[in-house]
């Protein structure tokens, strides 16, 4: 019997250099082990600059999305991702908001809505630095965050999110300009 496969959307980030060198060296090398571990990485967004979130939390960071397929359901597909953080210097025994060498999330599985879709809600409305001990998906602060939706927007601009109905284009149009004008394609 065949595994099925999902597609799945991650962001990726990263504002503190790395044994592989620059943030976006440490992003590059985040896709490389990922294409190792029973994750094809489909298709990458142009690598851009933000200001931390939230604002004075640290230097700029370097980010970016990616298109993937995989196997894994999306709590294993988590584990990976975590475990490449760590490969890559990432430690979470500190502040939720540290700078970091990367830093890997689910943004979204297909048209999956996990756990439920009250949970979900729940975390839709709750404030962004409200501690949450299950994986959410799709991440429930993703259409609040330029630094995720202009990544997305370059490699998946018609996707549409499982609980508003809006495509990646639709939720960039509605965040404010002043968001959107701090974000910076690298060349």
């Amino acid at each position: 019997m065949t595994q099925r496969e999902t597609v799945a959307l991650i962001a990726l980030g990263a504002n503190q250099p790395s044994e592989q060198g620059t943030p976006r060296d440490t992003l590059e090398a985040a896709l490389s082990l990922l294409d190792a571990r029973r994750i094809s990485v489909e298709k990458t967004s142009r690598w851009m600059t933000s200001p931390a979130w939230p604002a004075g939390s640290g230097p700029d960071y370097v980010n970016g999305a990616a298109r993937i397929t995989t196997v894994l359901s999306p709590k294993s597909l988590m584990d990976v991702l975590h475990k490449v953080e760590t490969m890559l210097g990432r430690q979470r025994d500190g502040d939720r908001w540290a700078a970091r060498p990367c830093d890997l999330d689910i943004i979204a599985c297909g048209s999956m809505v996990s756990p439920d879709l009250a949970t979900w809600r729940h975390f839709e409305a709750a404030p962004p630095e409200t501690p949450r001990d299950t994986l959410i998906v799709p991440h429930p602060q993703m259409h609040r965050r330029a630094f995720v939706l202009m990544p997305l927007a370059d490699i998946e601009p018609t996707w549409r999110h499982p609980v508003f109905g809006q495509t990646v284009t639709e939720m960039l149009a509605d965040l404010p300009k002043e968001d959107c004008a701090v974000i910076t394609p690298l060349l």
